[in-house]
């Protein structure tokens, strides 16, 4: 488990990286803001730890920037400022938890574990991938080949559900459902017509079909034959 701890307060450091490393966690320290920013957008971290009060960029700063950035690294946010509001407001930002100083090191030790376990079952996909086709969901941007494919929102939507189930036959009520949030068929061709344009933009001139329709099935991305 590899640890950044953002903390202006060198006791406090000296004594969670001891107790961290006892552990077996491999901490990384920063006791500055926009260095510790700096070290967490350039390194890959488990969790990082966070002090609300730093110099040069606050711990809720720090937080708010790498989220925006696509980042979803567990924080857990220090501070001893522990109204509801305080708490609230360290939520909001984009921490994952928040615990008030001064605390019992087993407590955040026991939270830390939480986090991780928590991350491992929700950490989002950001690329989805078949075959040469790549999808971005965080820039939302379409390539093949590295050549970049111009979709509609909607397009969008239905490549990123059959690309969810690549491999699986994906049935026109599953799309109704999830692409166009129709829970009734509305007896019309609106997704074979968008069936239809995707796979002219992902599959024209290229010798591999990825998108397939199966006849009373339903449709299917694949990168087999």
């Amino acid at each position: 488990m590899r640890i950044l701890l953002i903390e202006d307060d060198s006791h406090v450091v000296s004594y969670l990286k001891k107790a961290l490393n006892e552990t077996g966690a491999v901490v990384d320290c920063s006791q500055d803001g926009k260095e510790g920013l700096l070290m967490a957008a350039s390194a890959e971290y488990d969790a990082l730890i966070v002090d609300r009060m730093l110099p040069n960029l606050d711990g809720l700063g720090i937080v708010r920037t790498l989220r925006a950035s696509g980042d979803h690294t567990p924080v857990l946010i220090l501070s001893a400022l522990g109204e509801v509001d305080d708490r609230v407001e360290g939520l909001r930002a984009g921490g994952d938890d928040y615990l008030v100083k001064p605390f019992a090191f087993a407590e955040l030790h026991a939270r830390l574990e939480a986090l991780l376990r928590r991350g491992a079952v929700d950490a989002p996909e950001t690329q989805l991938q078949v075959a040469d086709l790549e999808m971005d969901l965080l820039a939302r941007k379409v390539s093949r080949r590295g050549k970049e494919i111009q979709l509609q929102p909607r397009e969008f939507r239905l490549l990123e559900y059959l690309m969810r189930h690549a491999g699986q036959v994906v049935t026109r009520t599953m799309l109704l459902e999830n692409v166009w949030d129709y829970h009734f068929d509305p007896q019309t061709n609106v997704i074979d017509v968008h069936i239809s344009r995707l796979r002219g933009k992902i599959d024209r001139d290229y010798d591999l079909t990825l998108l397939r329709t199966l006849r009373g099935s339903g449709y299917m991305i694949s990168d087999s034959n």
